[in-house]
């Protein structure tokens, strides 16, 4: 798979998004660098939980994102995310999955508060994906690539057989400007233009929304 981003004004050439197991490491690795909290976390914090993640040092998370996307294995049947090419650098990255594989979603009240009366949701279906992180390379944010990792992350959703797709952003009600390491749960705006709606407010600050990919019950 390989989807073709939409143009964005300021950015200089055309994006394609394909399936981590379809990139090298040595790709995905250069979005996260090697300084600051995503070349510390590599993306474990959601699948671990907060308890395991901290006792596991940076080294033995950069392992373990290798083994889950299966970088440099075009066969591989899974893979955790996406990536984001930008004038064929690598520039992006997005972690996408069944739900109950982020240890850190399942603990936390967001995705389950707030939700409509009748609208329970079973921790353990694997049927619902959630779009839990993003990265952006330093030197290529600001361009709009969250807009295409997301709208790349519904269609491999969709590819796999999910029944719906949700993510768990936030937004300041003030209109205070997010942190970039807040925005790694995604942009509401993202989330939207890539036909997700809103479900739940769990929090002044965080939203739930969630795209249906096939009938509920289906």
């Amino acid at each position: 798979m390989a989807a073709p981003g939409a143009a964005h004004p300021g950015r200089p050439g055309a994006v394609v998004v394909r399936p981590a197991n379809e990139v090298t490491w040595d790709d995905l690795a250069a979005v996260f660098g090697d300084r600051g909290y995503p070349a510390t976390c590599w993306c474990q914090r959601q699948v671990l939980g907060d308890r395991v993640w901290y006792a596991t040092p940076p080294e033995e998370r950069a392992r373990l994102l290798h083994e889950q996307t299966s970088c440099d294995d075009p066969d591989a049947p899974t893979t955790s995310g996406l990536v984001a090419f930008l004038d064929g650098e690598p520039a992006g990255w997005v972690a996408v999955g069944p739900r109950p594989s982020f240890r850190r979603l399942r603990g936390s009240p967001v995705p389950w508060t707030g939700r409509a009366a009748g609208d329970a949701q079973d921790k353990d279906d694997p049927d619902v994906w959630a779009v839990a992180c993003f990265v952006v390379r330093a030197g290529f944010r600001g361009l709009g690539l969250t807009y295409d990792l997301a709208r790349a992350a519904v269609d491999l959703a969709r590819e796999r057989g999910a029944a719906a797709v949700e993510g768990y952003p936030i937004l300041d009600p003030s209109g205070a400007p997010i942190t970039w390491g807040e925005n790694s749960v995604g942009s509401v705006q993202a989330f939207r233009a890539a036909g997700l709606e809103e479900v739940a407010r769990p929090t002044v600050r965080r939203r739930v929304l969630r795209r249906d990919l096939r009938p509920r019950g289906a």
